[in-house]
């Protein structure tokens, strides 16, 4: 918990939601985290980008709207999500270890860009109360990665082997963009990375919708994918068996060498 006992945490929180089928295993009580500094152009959570705005709470008060509705969470537990919650890592960090007091499931949905190798010891901290990691690789390719979210891939990557190195159980996310991110090359250079996550437990490819449109209208901004059109879910399936083509490959190539 805190070193300091008499100081309160407080957390941005943007909102609650108390039936997520999406964000992990069972029925979960997910939290959107307030603030993100990433940009990514088909993010469906613009009014989550600003750091310091949202509700202001306590981590009591969040176990407490948890508590209040944990008989519905079957095989479920907490998710924490945003925006991006390792913004406010000590925070996130006090929740964690108070839900696992109380033997509650812990998911971080997260893309990992706040990470750095060199100063790993808070992430160290927190993944001793985590038990899963939903992590998002939005792009392979470092510069395309940089177009499509203002960031880089390498602090994600990192974060990716950190987690593999610590036995963290990894859910991998990637989302499916004509035109950005639906490309045989990148699709199956990703697949060929994925390999060397040995905790791995599972790779959901989501097809980009434009469902998020609206909310930029009404917070008077552009859209930044314009009429790119939402890809289908038989794309995002070709595009899931490419990743995993590069997998495989990558592991039989893994065997060869190890003979």
């Amino acid at each position: 918990m805190n070193d300091n006992t008499n100081t309160v945490l407080k957390g941005h929180i943007h909102s609650t939601e108390s039936f997520g089928t999406v964000d992990g295993p069972g029925i979960r009580f997910v939290i959107f985290f307030q603030g993100c500094p990433m940009r990514c152009l088909y993010c469906h959570n613009p009014d989550t980008w600003s750091v310091g705005g949202g509700r202001e709470v306590t981590t009591d008060e969040l176990l407490a709207e948890y508590e209040s509705v944990k008989e519905f969470m079957r095989g479920g537990g907490i998710t924490c999500t945003g925006g991006e919650p390792t913004l406010q890592m000590d925070f996130l960090t006090e929740l964690f270890e108070k839900a696992h007091e109380k033997g509650i499931h812990t998911c971080l949905d997260s893309c990992g860009v706040t990470f750095n190798k060199s100063h790993p010891e808070k992430f160290e901290r927190l993944i001793r109360s985590t038990d899963l990691v939903m992590l998002d690789i939005k792009h392979i390719d470092p510069e395309e990665h940089k177009k499509l979210t203002g960031h880089d891939n390498k602090n994600i990557l990192d974060f990716a082997d950190f987690l593999s190195d610590h036995d963290v159980p990894v859910w991998i996310r990637h989302v499916v963009v004509p035109g950005i991110t639906d490309n045989k090359e990148y699709l199956y250079k990703l697949g060929r990375r994925l390999a060397h996550i040995h905790t791995m437990k599972a790779l959901d490819v989501l097809p980009y919708h434009t469902m998020g449109k609206a909310k930029y209208e009404q917070l008077g901004l552009e859209y930044p994918l314009g009429d790119t059109e939402p890809m289908s879910h038989e794309g995002a399936k070709a595009a899931r068996d490419e990743i995993m083509r590069g997998l495989k490959d990558e592991l039989a190539e893994i065997i060869r060498n190890k003979k």
